[in-house]
């Protein structure tokens, strides 16, 4: 029997599929920036949330029945929404049985759209906590010494030592998502050699490496 095409095999790959994650303050953001910065496609959950909540959102109706009060003509109030939450483990869960289900949905549509990419990445902000681990072919965690991560979160308006900490709770260990991680970038560097680990990950991933 004759090989492949070689256009065929190329058309039979399916996309590597990173998870890219870390806590609060790690640099995960800038991160992803970097990933775009090199054309690689990447799903911003967060991104997803504010469009799913914004103006128009398809969860605006879903969220005002379930927390009256916590959506307007500009789309959910997240002060009001954070504070009928925060704290509160059972009202937080229905938050997510809410959301979860229509964030999955993009992240499909995503997949779909991109399915030529060599490499996708899914930036979820919790995902060893909420188990968002399915799917992916390996995951990337974003690390800082500790004392960078409390100053950059602690920099933010609006942060207190109270709220850090209340967030640092619902979050797995650094340490641990490390361990737990197939890949590690540490953002405790400069910015230059910050971009240099994420350029040789997306070469090692995608076959390039020179």
């Amino acid at each position: 029997m004759s090989a492949e095409p070689s256009s065929l095999r190329e058309a039979h790959r399916k996309p590597f599929i990173l998870g890219l994650t870390g806590s609060i303050g790690m640099g995960k953001s800038a991160v992803a920036a970097m990933f775009k910065g090199l054309g690689v496609p990447v799903f911003d959950a967060d991104a997803a949330v504010h469009e799913l909540q914004g103006p128009g959102g398809a969860l605006l109706g879903p969220i005002e029945r379930a927390f009256p009060g916590t959506t307007g003509p500009a789309g959910v109030d997240r002060q009001k929404l954070g504070a009928a939450v925060f704290g509160i483990p059972e009202a937080l869960k229905r938050l997510e049985a809410i959301v979860h289900p229509e964030v999955a949905e993009m992240r499909r549509a995503f997949l779909a759209d991109n399915a030529c990419a060599p490499l996708i990445v899914f930036d979820i902000p919790l995902l060893f906590e909420k188990t968002a681990e399915h799917g992916l072919d390996a995951v990337l965690v974003v690390s800082a010494p500790s004392a960078m991560q409390r100053e950059r979160v602690l920099a933010r308006p609006g942060m207190s030592e109270a709220k850090f900490a209340q967030i640092l709770s619902l979050q797995m260990p650094d340490a641990e998502k490390r361990a737990r991680a197939d890949h590690v970038i540490d953002t405790g560097t400069s910015l230059a050699e910050t971009r240099h680990a994420v350029q040789r990950l997306v070469h090692r991933l995608t076959g390039t490496q020179k």
